[in-house]
């Protein structure tokens, strides 16, 4: 009898043993499953809270309400607090003759001035603006580019920055070609590098263009020569523009009048290079109005665009604003154009 006692005794000291260790696995996975369920919140938060103070994601600029809209401008309520607003009643007391117009301050406000703002325009060679803001976000300006045949542009009167086939040039000087003489052999070699094709590279600027909010904008091109499925807005170029300068390279290069470089040819041979802005303003050829000075810009020009400028500038408390006119009959009436507009900084 004192032995089937001990035996039962045993049985249950060996049970409540098992339920103890079973006991304590379960405490111990419980807490290891806690811990990396913390570990996982605080990566997640460490990430978040640096993309949004990197300036990579702004919950306001994703947050729009429009009202109402004529054939001039566009009302909103409420677009983004950052972002610069268009209305009607600044468009009356200065004569534009260009197609479109627009004056804004970078960083808030409603637009100092604005003509046909909303409408589509053919952008020319402004379109670069889009091709250098996808080239810095996705590009490495480290890059060497080998050149291909893609790059090879016939079309009679397109700007060029020279570049061949086999050249061996980085994707910083790229940008400093496509910005200054307004390659369209640059856009070209920059897109086949980045995306792998024009077609896709397009297909990331179209997405680009509805990230920011350029919704009157749609590319099939890298450097603007006219197609009927290719055009934008001088507001939605205000946004690019805007997007752009957040990037401290692009201001160098946009911002830059003459570039001098050397890259290697197919064979291995220097080639020298000096590339000259087409910005009048930048280069010398035109005066800015006193007290403002060129932070950057794009010019372009075509049959279809007419002659086209986006421009940043600075005031002497460096306060910036970005200016655009669009399809103006000739370079002395852009210039003239552009020169009314920015006067109202000064007002």
């Amino acid at each position: 009898m004192n032995s089937e006692k001990l035996i039962k005794t045993n049985h249950r000291n060996t049970y409540r043993g098992r339920r103890k260790r079973k006991s304590m696995i379960r405490r111990i996975a419980s807490i290891f499953l806690l811990l990396a369920a913390i570990l996982l919140i605080i990566v997640f938060a460490v990430k978040t809270f640096t993309y949004i103070f990197n300036g990579n994601y702004n919950l306001e600029s994703r947050i729009s309400s429009l009202v109402t809209q004529d054939n001039d401008s566009l009302y909103a309520d409420a677009f983004a607090k950052n972002l610069c607003v268009l209305n009607t009643n600044n468009n009356n007391d200065i004569e534009i003759s260009s197609e479109s117009a627009l004056l804004c301050t970078v960083g808030s406000g409603q637009a100092i001035y604005s003509k046909n703002a909303t409408e589509h325009m053919n952008p020319a060679s402004t379109t670069k603006i889009m091709t250098a803001l996808v080239a810095l976000k996705y590009g490495n300006l480290s890059d060497i580019v080998t050149v291909t045949d893609d790059a090879v542009i016939t079309e009679a009167g397109a700007s060029l920055c020279g570049i061949n086939p086999g050249d061996q040039v980085s994707l910083e000087q790229l940008l400093y070609g496509l910005l200054l003489p307004s390659g369209n052999d640059a856009a070209v070699a920059i897109a086949v590098h980045i995306a792998g094709s024009v077609d896709k590279f397009a297909d990331m600027m179209n997405n680009e263009a509805l990230t920011i909010g350029a919704t009157d904008s749609h590319f099939v091109n890298p450097h603007g020569l006219t197609d009927t499925n290719h055009y934008t807005s001088a507001y939605d170029l205000y946004l690019m523009l805007n997007e752009a300068l957040k990037y401290p390279v692009f201001r160098t290069i946009a911002g830059t009048a003459n570039y001098n470089t050397s890259y290697l040819d197919m064979s291995g041979n220097s080639i020298s290079k000096t590339w000259r802005n087409g910005n009048k303003f930048l280069n010398g050829d035109e005066s800015m109005p006193s007290e403002l000075k060129v932070v950057a810009g794009k010019t372009g020009t075509t049959n279809a665009a007419g002659n086209c400028l986006v421009l940043a500038s600075a005031d002497k408390d460096y306060n910036e604003y970005i200016s655009i006119i669009l399809k103006a009959d000739n370079k002395v009436s852009l210039y003239d154009n552009m020169t009314k507009i920015l006067d109202k900084i000064l007002q």
